[in-house]
């Protein structure tokens, strides 16, 4: 692993000149002292914020709570809060200073969000054989029974209920999932997939990326575009204002404690389900799966999320739905190409179609940023199956 190369700064040599004798005595002298003040001041503002990125950088690796002395933080709010806000802003605070379970076998808890049966279920078998005291699984199965191929997918259902696109019952899904898989103190980081993910990188490699930081991989980015915060909502006041409203991937990883905070987050959750959804005022159309979470840790822990998703989805076609990977698509280029990518990019919806690129950083260090990748059609499996040992090796 690559350490990050620190900043290294060298004076050249000051060309010393002879002067006249004519010349007065304390001309040189000031001359002199003044360059290198000036030299020595910049050195020192130069260090000062290396020293404060880096130290931002990596925090994250120890707690996303000490990033805060980095973050100009009011000491008072700008209004009064509602008595809703001081409820859940004790809770939360009170949840993100407990430390974390040390758990003797933590586990990642990878949970599937899918219409019914998951067609790459023999991909994932593959990618989990030999790992299993380091995960465990749930499905969450929307409109039908799976039939399950897999050992490691069997029993592992949980109660679903139906889910819309667009709609709160995609939070709902995710939330209930979320709530399965905390029930086993041994979970320490939580992913949701859907049925159509494949995974880019070998287990151990997931593994240790996922657990050996201390960040949680949630989309998050402005968009100040008609499908940013051209859908929020005035009835969100005062709790969310239109500056706090964010985008993002649904497809997210956490840690236990952003999982935790979820579950009590009541707040929040309200305000996206009553005034975030499709057909609104003046024929708005908001999704609760792209903002709810995007926003809600933005305003609760900004510091403890990456604001990207380890996930990949391909939006470069400009359609309402992301690029999908028929067979013939599946070679070892194109999937060496996503799992070698290490800059996020964000897109505003706006006249001016901004692109935002964000280098992924792990622990400080420049990464790829991506674990998984969507949407693949079934057809693919074979191609996958056959290309999994070449694609996944690190």
């Amino acid at each position: 692993m690559k350490t990050p190369r620190a900043w290294q700064f060298r004076l050249r040599e000051l060309p010393i000149m002879s002067g006249s004798r004519q010349r007065p005595p304390l001309k040189r002298p000031v001359w002199i002292i003044v360059l290198v003040s000036m030299v020595c001041i910049f050195l020192i503002a130069a260090y000062v914020y290396q020293l404060q990125h880096s130290a931002v950088a990596a925090c994250n690796f120890f707690s996303s709570r000490g990033c805060a002395m980095y973050v100009d933080i009011p000491s008072t709010p700008s209004r009064a809060l509602t008595d809703d806000e001081t409820y859940s802003q004790v809770v939360i605070k009170e949840i993100l200073k407990i430390p974390s379970i040390q758990s003797k076998s933590p586990k990642i808890a990878f949970m599937f969000l899918t219409p019914g049966s998951i067609p790459f279920e023999r991909l994932w078998h593959k990618f989990f054989q030999g790992h299993e005291d380091r995960f465990s699984v749930y499905v969450h199965a929307s409109r039908e029974k799976p039939g399950h191929v897999s050992p490691y997918f069997i029993g592992r259902d949980i109660r679903s209920d139906k889910v819309v696109w667009g709609k709160i019952s995609m939070v709902d899904a995710e939330r209930r999932l979320l709530a399965n898989a905390l029930r086993d103190p041994d979970n320490q980081h939580f992913v949701l997939l859907s049925d159509s993910c494949v995974p880019l990188h070998n287990f151990d490699y997931v593994y240790n990326y996922l657990m050996f930081t201390n960040v949680s991989f949630i989309d998050c980015f402005f968009d100040p575009g008609p499908h940013g915060s051209g859908r929020y909502s005035e009835n969100m006041l005062p709790e969310v204002e239109m500056k706090d409203f964010r985008k993002g991937s649904q497809w997210f990883t956490m840690k236990r404690q952003h999982a935790i905070i979820v579950m009590a987050d009541s707040l929040y959750y309200t305000k996206f389900r009553l005034y975030c959804k499709p057909g609104m005022e003046h024929g708005k159309n908001c999704y609760a799966d792209e903002h709810y979470l995007p926003t809600f840790f933005h305003m609760t822990d900004p510091w403890g999320i990456a604001n990207w998703s380890v996930t990949h989805v391909d939006w470069s076609e400009g359609k309402w739905h992301p690029k999908s990977y028929r067979a013939q698509d599946v070679i070892y280029e194109l999937l060496k190409n996503i799992s070698s990518i290490d800059e996020s990019l964000h897109v505003t919806s706006d006249e001016k179609r901004s692109v935002m690129l964000q280098p992924c950083t792990w622990n400080g260090q420049r990464r790829p940023c991506y674990l998984f990748a969507r949407k693949f059609y079934p057809e693919a499996l074979d191609k996958l199956l056959h290309l999994f040992s070449n694609y996944t090796v690190v």
